[in-house]
């Protein structure tokens, strides 16, 4: 789309909906599911204590991470082997913040990362996209992560945004503080960030301190979070300097590892989840000793090798890793950012897909993570599909209304209205069956009443068919209200001197 006439296009109104604290509650009439017994989850908390002080966990050698270690009493070899005491690591536990909240570019709303609330994020850091055109499969630009950001926007069910897809010809920091700004450019909502390096982190930091007006401000009302991801149990200076400026800046921090069991981790789902667990207590200690009560929480996802391929593969075996994951988090007092769901190792958007979708959706249902961060990626976390994304939007309407669980009173039992009907009456002209028609159904945007069937008389368009037509609309219709002129100034002006300080 052009310029000019997007220029001409008027911004779309924020759509009118209930507080977003009370909309993403999963916390209910029904309780998440727990795939272990509570000795088994202290053993595998237990064993990653014992991991991290035996074996340890390696830290890149002349960084301010070795200084705080080392000045709290680990064990520090010369190559850089941090040996953490269990003591330290409960006591680093004990001290971590078990909630965060995300406010909104206005700073009006905020969703709180917590174990009562479930939010849906795009992503993530694809490097491919299929073309809206022509649909092929090429290298993302900065073009489509704004593409995406604006989508997420306009999605009901998606709660924030995050670097969906790389500007892959500026693979850089200039590249990586680019993608900052096209975030809060072209969408509202609170933002997730993922960078390589340290230094656009802290551009980020200043970018969002430019939103908010402070950095004070910002500190008071967080408007993104930080993930960063070590290798497992192995920080280098860009993961270790990103804990330590988010912690000391008040910026809520994510620290996990992509472990492939079997490849990087034990192939076990307990010897996988150990090493990741042991990954994770190291950053948390790292933030903690930056500033106490921070919150830098572990969020490892945990996957596994497919041993017919050497890619990463098996459901099952990745579906009960993630929810003993969040299982052991919830025992420990945190939220989890954990969870799979919304990805796929298809490589389009095909029945495959929508197969393994579905059924990772589903199981967010039992599992009840914080975030999802996945929605929308394909092609084993290569490629985006904005028609997956939609697909995840329909199906976290679907899982809130399922959270809700059921109204039992004297109103929804109806017992006063069915004695009036009696044995042979109905109820399609009864006030009860128009007051209550719309609020007992899911109002699902591709199903339901949307779907083609025989006695609809819809056209017989395929669930392909229907979200590309969405997809097309939204990307038609929908304008997120733009940045006031003197913050894009301000922005321009941030990237502009991280460009010069480092000669990019």
């Amino acid at each position: 789309m052009s310029g000019a006439s997007r220029k001409n296009r008027r911004p779309t109104p924020p759509p009118q909906a209930a507080p977003a604290i009370d909309r993403a509650l999963h916390e209910g009439p029904t309780n998440p599911y727990g795939p272990l017994t509570p000795a088994q989850v202290d053993l595998l908390i237990d064993s990653a204590c014992t991991l991290l002080a035996d074996s340890g966990c390696a830290f890149e050698t002349g960084t301010e991470a070795i200084e705080i270690l080392r000045a709290a009493g680990c064990d520090v070899s010369v190559d850089g082997i941090a040996r953490v005491d269990a003591t330290l690591v409960r006591r680093c536990i004990e001290t971590t913040a078990t909630s965060a909240r995300l406010w909104d570019r206005a700073g009006e709303h905020f969703i709180e990362l917590d174990r009562r609330h479930t939010w849906f994020m795009p992503g993530m850091t694809c490097i491919k996209v299929y073309d809206p055109v022509g649909g092929e499969r090429r290298d993302s630009t900065a073009a489509d992560l704004a593409a995406i950001t604006r989508l997420a926007d306009a999605l009901p069910n998606i709660d924030g945004a995050c670097v969906a897809c790389k500007d892959v010809a500026h693979s850089d920091r200039a590249g990586e503080i680019n993608e900052f700004a096209v975030l809060i450019q072209n969408t509202g909502k609170p933002l997730e960030y993922l960078c390589e390096n340290a230094e656009s982190f802290l551009a980020a930091i200043d970018m969002a301190a430019a939103v908010r007006g402070s950095p004070r401000a910002l500190a008071e009302k967080p408007y993104f979070l930080q993930i960063v991801t070590p290798l497992p149990l192995a920080f280098f200076r860009t993961h270790t300097d990103q804990i330590i400026a988010g912690a000391r800046a008040g910026i809520p921090i994510s620290v996990g590892t992509l472990p492939i069991g079997g490849a990087s981790t034990p192939i076990t789902i307990a010897g996988s989840i150990v090493n990741s667990l042991a990954t994770d207590f190291a950053g948390m200690v790292l933030g903690q000793l930056s500033r106490r009560g921070a919150f830098v929480i572990g969020s490892s996802d945990v996957s596994f090798m497919e041993p017919a391929t050497g890619g990463i593969g098996n459901f099952t075996h990745a579906s009960l890793a993630d929810m003993a994951m969040h299982q052991i988090r919830r025992r420990l007092g945190f939220p989890s950012f954990t969870g799979f769901a919304g990805q796929s190792a298809a490589p389009r958007f095909n029945q495959d897909a929508v197969a393994e979708i579905s059924a990772g959706m589903m199981q967010t249902f039992f599992s009840r993570p914080a975030t999802l961060d996945y929605l929308g990626s394909l092609d084993e976390g290569i490629t985006f599909s904005t028609h997956a994304l939609c697909l995840c939007d329909e199906f976290a309407g679907m899982l809130r209304s399922l959270w809700r669980g059921v109204d039992i009173d004297a109103d929804s039992i109806a017992l006063d209205l069915m004695r009036a009907v009696g044995p042979r009456g109905n109820y399609l002209a009864q006030t009860h069956t128009a007051a209550h028609c719309r609020d007992q159904s899911w109002q699902a945007r591709y199903f339901g009443a949307l779907m083609p069937t025989s006695t609809n008389q819809r056209a017989d368009i395929d669930l392909f068919g229907r979200i590309d037509a969405d997809v097309r609309k939204m990307a038609a219709d929908h304008m997120p209200q733009a940045p006031a002129p003197a913050l894009l100034d301000a922005l321009a002006q941030i990237q502009s001197r991280y460009a010069a300080a480092h000669g990019l």
